[in-house]
């Protein structure tokens, strides 16, 4: 292979809107649509890779304008798809005046995702064969529950799931009343019945008391794990629902390092970790902070980017699963199949799925 056929021609970037968007709340956020923004970029050798990022409705023209300015960083240089991490070392240095965090690392984490797919489509491989792994099947489990749905729809839902062969999905909890959360919890168990797990997610939107309340409040159900019931600053509240329940606790997804993950290692108030591949800053990232939590024998469980989440979980040494919703599937082109509770790889080269151009609008700037 020609190493020039591997240095970044072009980068463009899109926007785009799930068809099943619709308006949805969990108990610290209104979401009025699920949106995305994708970056698609092009090597001299004709090769593309593309990543993509969650927006929903927020702050468009600051992610927009995040990445245009690392488009035009990328191509004022000469980068090939290959050097992820020379390009994250100099990019970070330019933008340390403003910070890395935040918007900054959300841009360079989608272009860290599309050069790795497509640096594995010109190696003709998945990215988990790249990286060195074979193993064809990753635990999956359906998301959702949104506070802001009826009870029909909360039980139509779960049970979808069910019969699509899912074994475990997770439940929206922190309603002000928390008789309503406990009320839709058994209307959960009861429409999946005992052979399903039930898993519950506060989008941090509780105090650890209301927390432990709640976990004693639901006990017979059995919940399998909660998910952020505090703010994720809270250490101290994790570590009194900790030590207060017998609940397992789940957090990690508004990281943007793994300063969390060693504060909650310390204090014994952690039990899996849930790192967003963009927040974090992409797939090197991801997986060091994966190799930190095994470390403790604390498992991987990644928050929302299943299509790309299920390869690189193939690649770690302790992954527990990953997060299910169907938001990309009808705008993709290889939606990832799930049987009995488990996603299959794709082994089409790179991450193996891409955007439909017809789903795409260009951004320009």
């Amino acid at each position: 292979m020609n190493q020039s056929d591997a240095r970044i021609r072009d980068v463009r970037i899109y926007h785009a809107v799930s068809t099943l968007s619709r308006a949805i709340s969990d108990s610290t956020h209104q979401l009025s649509e699920i949106a995305f923004y994708v970056l698609e970029l092009e090597t001299f050798g004709g090769s593309v890779g593309q990543g993509y990022l969650l927006q929903f409705h927020y702050s468009p023209e600051a992610i927009k304008g995040a990445l245009l300015d690392l488009r035009r960083f990328v191509l004022e240089r000469d980068y090939r798809v290959y050097e992820t991490r020379a390009l994250q070392e100099d990019y970070e240095a330019e933008s340390e005046y403003f910070g890395i965090s935040g918007l900054q690392r959300w841009a360079l984490s989608v272009m860290n995702v599309a050069m790795w797919d497509a640096w594995s489509r010109m190696n003709d491989q998945p990215v988990y064969r790249m990286l060195g792994s074979g193993r064809k099947r990753i635990p999956v489990y359906g998301s959702g529950g949104w506070i802001s749905y009826t009870d029909e729809e909360l039980q139509e839902e779960v049970v979808n799931y069910k019969k699509r062969g899912f074994t475990a999905v997770k439940v929206k909890v922190g309603s002000p009343d928390m008789e309503r959360d406990i009320r839709r919890l058994h209307l959960v168990r009861e429409a999946v019945g005992s052979d399903v797990k039930i898993m519950m997610d506060a989008n941090q939107g509780m105090d650890s008391a209301r927390a432990v309340e709640l976990v004693n409040s639901v006990s017979e159900i059995g919940i399998y794990w909660f998910e952020e019931p505090v703010r994720n600053t809270d250490f101290d509240g994790y570590e009194s629902i900790h030590r207060k329940s017998s609940v397992s606790l789940a957090m990690g997804e508004r990281e943007y390092n793994t300063v969390a993950l060693r504060e909650l290692i310390g204090r014994k108030a952690i039990d899996l970790w849930q790192p967003d591949l963009i927040r974090l800053g992409g797939v090197e990232a991801w997986r060091d902070s994966a190799a930190l939590a095994a470390a403790y024998h604390i498992p991987t469980l990644p928050h929302y980017y299943k299509d790309y989440d299920v390869p690189l979980l193939a690649t770690v040494s302790m992954p527990y699963g990953a997060e299910s919703f169907d938001w990309i599937d009808d705008i993709i082109d290889v939606p990832m199949t799930i049987e009995n509770g488990y996603a299959l790889q794709r082994e089409g080269s790179g991450f193996g799925f891409s955007f439909r151009q017809q789903y795409l609008t260009e951004v320009k700037g």
